[in-house]
């Protein structure tokens, strides 16, 4: 066994930066988006690509980016991110139009998705010597998430209030600096890998197969459902992602082994990451917009009022869930979870026109927060911990990379649907709200869906915290 690196615990901090920082880029947006609209000449129905040229890359990407990871060292594929990351980060904010805001935030995903696979084998590389350090390291990163998010929020107000919207996106250029100076300095290099290919192949009909999906149905309501170029869109990312399981399943070294799926409830645990990312995302999203647009938030008030519900998201994931998964199981927590959230966005699609932040927003918010909270940390821990010990990287790959298409596709199916309702008609702020309420009660679908899917699929077994 190697002696442990002595600066381990500093070189933790950098690994949960990227946790903070990739997180961070899909909230630090949700404010500054109506600025953006205005500035860029997005229509209210394609805003949402913002968030999905982002996502979409990320998860599409995701396995690959692990995959790299394995066969040319975590550190050099670290640090290849954040230079990918930043250099996005510049092309996101220095844009004109939305072709070049949407070229920046897929590169973004492009970084993110380096970065987010190799931080979490740099972290076993640094505590797996030890199963008590690696416990603590385990959860400093974890909590970086919902501290990402929380800061996003916050962050994004505050910068589009009082300097403007493209530095939501600078803001990664210096991390990206500060990680890449301190990086040969606190990392462990690690050694190439002896053999392997890269399924480029099963990357490219993944990633291509999602955004035909997502934009699909994002153009739908502007082209029609019935029109060819939506079905045509349609089974074109059907045939992609038809295709990349069958390369899975014939290529020796593949992005995502099938057999994985053999371990038990690691399929159920997916499935439920999937709808949590298509129910919460779409309900960040729209409350944005009610805040601004309706009741006439500017950015950094519209910010401030999401802190308490991103802060109970903070605190019941690294104080509650835990606690209560060592009761309960995880079969019971991600279901009451997911209708606590399903709960909270019912709730919340009775907003009104004149309401106010603390009748219509404040404990609708709170409660699906706590939904998500106590969902969220019971299913990912079953979807990594279900996988062998030695495919536990892989298995991460695979929820992370559920979550973030769930947020895409979940979005796309929300903002078509709420469209229909009047969602798109700027100035009128009760098509506005009929829009918005709308969009709550799909996301509510999408998580009660969850709820019920797991309480089918998920077989009963010993909890693992």
């Amino acid at each position: 066994m190697s002696q442990p690196a002595p600066r381990r615990w500093w070189a933790l901090s950098l690994i949960a930066l990227a946790q903070f920082a990739v997180i961070m880029d899909t909230s630090i947006i949700g404010v500054a988006l109506p600025e953006m609209r205005e500035v860029l000449g997005f229509t209210q129905e394609n805003l949402s690509w913002v968030f999905n040229a982002y996502v979409v890359v990320f998860g599409g990407l995701l396995l690959l980016g692990g995959r790299l990871s394995d066969l040319f060292g975590a550190r050099r594929v670290f640090g290849l991110g954040w230079a990918v990351l930043a250099a996005g980060s510049f092309v996101a904010g220095f844009a004109g139009n939305v072709a070049t805001e949407l070229i920046g935030r897929g590169v973004q995903g492009v970084g993110a998705a380096l970065i987010a696979p190799s931080a979490l084998t740099l972290l076993m590389m640094l505590f797996g010597h030890d199963p008590k350090e690696l416990t603590k390291a385990f959860a400093f990163y974890g909590a970086a998430a919902p501290a990402g998010g929380t800061a996003g929020v916050f962050l994004g107000g505050l910068i589009t209030e009082y300097a403007s919207w493209p530095w939501v996106f600078y803001i990664n250029i210096p991390l990206a600096l500060l990680v890449l100076i301190l990086l040969p300095l606190w990392l462990p290099g690690g050694k190439l890998a002896s053999g392997g290919s890269i399924d480029v192949l099963g990357a490219l009909t993944a990633t291509l197969g999602l955004g035909a999906a997502v934009f699909a149905v994002v153009r739908a309501p502007e082209v029609g459902w019935g029109h060819l170029a939506t079905w045509g869109l349609l089974l074109g990312a059907a045939v992609l992602l038809a295709l990349f399981v069958l390369i899975q399943a014939k290529k020796k070294s593949p992005l995502m082994p099938l057999a994985i799926f053999r371990a038990r409830n690691l399929g159920s645990a997916n499935l439920a990451q999937v709808l949590l990312g298509g129910a919460w995302v779409p309900m960040w999203f729209f409350l944005n917009l009610y805040l601004q647009q309706v009741l006439g938030y500017t950015a950094f008030p519209s910010g401030a009022a999401l802190l308490p519900m991103t802060g109970l998201i903070m605190v019941g994931m690294i104080a509650i869930a835990p606690k209560l998964l060592a009761v309960f199981g995880p079969k019971t927590m991600i279901v009451s979870g997911m209708i606590l959230l399903a709960g909270g966005l019912v709730w919340l699609s009775f907003i009104r026109p004149d309401g106010t932040y603390a009748a219509d927003v404040l404990p609708a918010s709170l409660l699906s927060a706590l939904g998500m909270a106590l969902a969220f940390i019971p299913s990912l821990s079953t979807a990594i911990s279900a996988a062998r010990p030695e495919e536990g990287g892989l298995a991460s790959g695979i929820v992370n990379t559920g979550y973030q298409i769930g947020s895409a596709l979940g979005l796309a199916v929300v903002t078509a649907v709420s469209a229909a309702y009047g969602a798109g008609e700027l100035g009128n702020k009760e098509a506005l709200t009929d829009g918005f309420s709308v969009a709550f009660i799909a996301a509510a679908i999408i998580a009660a869906a969850g709820a019920v899917l797991t309480l089918a699929t998920f077989r009963k077994t010993k909890t693992t915290v």
